[in-house]
């Protein structure tokens, strides 16, 4: 595997939450930084050595409700 996609959503007590798409990685922090941290961690810890993706792309996901009528 050569990348791997996470989705990352502000947590409601805030933070960050990371889930992997199409694997079972879930990680958060409480900062951007640190979410960098936290992602490369959880990735080298989920796959075997010298197996895991050199990329990883992070694509924040932010909900935004507006009203239908002005």
């Amino acid at each position: 595997m050569s990348e791997i996609h996470f989705g990352v959503e502000e947590a409601p007590e805030g933070g960050y939450i990371a889930k992997a798409v199409n694997e079972d990685i879930f990680t958060e922090a409480d900062n951007i930084p640190g979410l960098h941290a936290s992602v490369r961690d959880a990735v080298h810890c989920h796959f075997d050595e010298g197996k895991s993706p050199g990329l990883i792309h992070l694509h924040f996901l932010r909900e935004e409700g507006i009203a239908g009528k002005a």
